[in-house]
Order: C-alpha cells, then sequence, then structure tokens
C-alpha cells in the first residue's frame, strides 16, 4: 500500500467538462525513507518516512543520530505506514518519495487531525435542538436536557452525547479521488474536504476500497 505525508495547502474548484469540482491541495512530499521494519524482526511490515526538512538544532540528538544513519537529512515529521511484505522490497533506506506515486483518478485515504474546538455544549457539538423559549424558562435554552432516569438504571450510559471536548481528534476520509497531480511542486489536488486546518499534517494512502 503506497502512502506520503503531506501539507494540507487549501480548498479551491476546478471544471471538469464545464462542471465545478470542489478540490483540496495538498503538498506531498519530499519524503525519505527513514527506516523499513520487516515480519522477522519486528513483527509486522511498514516503511517509516520523513517528511518537512527542518534545521538539525530543532532535533534530539536521538533524532539527530537516527537520520544521519541512513544518510537522511534533518526533518521535522516521521510517520509509518503499513505496506505488504512483498512491497518492502520498492523501499531502499535514504529513498525519496514524491506526489508521481499517485496518479490522476487513484483513490485515496486522507488521515489528518481536526481543527481543535474546545470545549463545546451539546448544541454544537451534536446538534441538538434548543429547548422552548417560554413555560417560564430563563436559562434552559441551549442545555442538554435530561440524561436519564433516576431510579432505574440510577446512572448515565457509558456513551451518552454530552458537552465537552470537540475536535482535536485523528480523521479519516476515505475514498477521495485524485484530481490533479503535479510532481514539479510536488502538490496533488484531491476532491472534496480532508480534516485539519491549513498548514497542517495529512497522511494520504491509497485507499483501501478501491471502486
Amino acid at each position: 500500500m503506497k502512502g506520503i505525508l503531506g501539507r494540507k495547502i487549501g480548498m479551491t474548484q476546478v471544471f471538469e467538462e464545464g462542471i465545478v469540482v470542489p478540490v483540496t491541495v495538498i503538498q506531498v512530499g519530499p519524503c525519505y525513507v527513514t527506516q523499513t521494519k520487516t515480519p522477522e524482526r519486528d513483527g509486522y511490515a511498514a516503511v517509516q518516512l520523513g517528511f518537512g526538512e527542518t534545521k538539525p538544532r530543532r532535533l534530539t540528538k536521538g533524532e539527530l543520530q537516527h537520520l544521519r544513519k541512513n544518510q537522511v537529512p534533518a526533518v521535522q515529521h516521521l510517520r509509518e505506514i503499513r505496506v505488504g511484505s512483498q512491497e518492502l522490497e520498492d523501499y531502499q533506506l535514504g529513498q525519496k518519495v514524491s506526489a508521481d506515486i499517485f496518479a490522476t483518478g487513484d483513490l485515496v485515504d486522507v488521515t489528518g487531525v481536526s481543527k481543535g474546538r474546545g470545549f463545546q455544549g451539546g448544541v454544537r457539538r451534536h446538534g441538538f435542538n434548543r429547548q422552548p423559549k417560554t413555560h417560564g424558562q430563563s436559562d434552559r435554552e441551549r442545555a442538554p436536557g435530561a440524561a436519564g432516569a433516576g431510579s432505574t438504571p440510577g446512572r448515565t450510559y457509558k456513551g451518552h452525547r454530552m458537552p465537552g471536548q470537540m475536535g482535536n481528534h485523528q480523521v479519516t476520509v476515505q475514498g477521495l479521488a485524485v484530481v490533479r497531480v503535479d510532481a514539479e511542486s510536488n502538490m496533488i489536488a484531491v476532491r472534496g474536504a480532508i480534516p485539519g486546518p491549513k498548514g497542517g499534517l495529512v497522511v494520504v494512502r491509497e485507499a483501501r476500497k478501491q471502486g
């Protein structure tokens, strides 16, 4: 399963046969193969990719040694991508991975961290309806209301939708079509929206569900 790290640039639109298509532009790569993991040594097959060149002084000595051992420049982000055992032969330590691993029409899954919204109430977090503004209520308009019976079950069920932390979770959007590939600029455009803010780190993988 091929994959690459990238950074969300933002959304725009393109025209296909006179139809407006919303797309998200992602700067993917260049990434470097910093480590390979084999089933015999590690119990699973994966490739570790590094993305986002940075100043060496911003990394720890352990990180620098890990990268220098494989002749890889100082990179800011390291992520693992699972691959098949046979696919490991296609990756060499220090190899550069660019946008040209994808082509127009490919389906990809994009993983990122959603925008953090902080602590939010039930209306915004879960789309609850507001309570009536009349009949004597003065401060219950956006309150969630009853959370369960008193005697039975005498508690609130686990997973009950309530106010709390919203966003800042890992989210994967599946089955996005690659609309454009610019290998020279290491840019791709995928149809639709992806999680995270502009500039956020994302992982673009070959879609698990093809077709």
